[in-house]
């Protein structure tokens, strides 16, 4: 099993910035995808920016503002938001592809993080 721990979440007001960690554990083989997503109340769940090895991808409202990066000695991955708009604010949740050891060999799933509520006020 893989868990994911996020932190980094909370107030700031606009134009502020916040960063974002999200740390996985457990017995993890490799990580070939990382991202974030977010959910503001009454909407659907969309990704915010996903990384692998070879590109990073944002959805258009973030670029320019958000950079995703990760450690993989770590198994972490950050988000680091600028410039944020009252429109950002949502639940950020972490979602990890992940290939571990389980009891009948290695498999490969997605795994979510608890979520950590980002709110920008105007």
């Amino acid at each position: 099993q893989v868990r994911l721990v996020e932190s980094g979440g909370g107030l700031v007001q606009a134009g502020g910035s916040l960063r974002l960690s999200c740390a996985a554990s457990g017995n993890i083989v490799s990580i070939p995808a990382m991202g974030w997503y977010r959910q503001a109340p009454g909407k659907q769940r969309e990704l915010v920016a996903a990384i692998t090895r070879e590109y990073t991808n944002y959805t258009d409202s973030v670029k320019g503002r958000f950079t995703i990066s990760r450690d993989n000695a770590k198994n972490t991955v950050y988000l680091q938001m600028t410039s944020l708009k009252p429109a950002d604010t949502a639940v950020y949740y972490c979602k990890t592809t992940a290939q571990s050891v389980q009891i009948m060999g290695v498999s490969i799933a997605d795994y979510w993080g608890q979520g950590t509520q980002v709110t920008v006020s105007s």
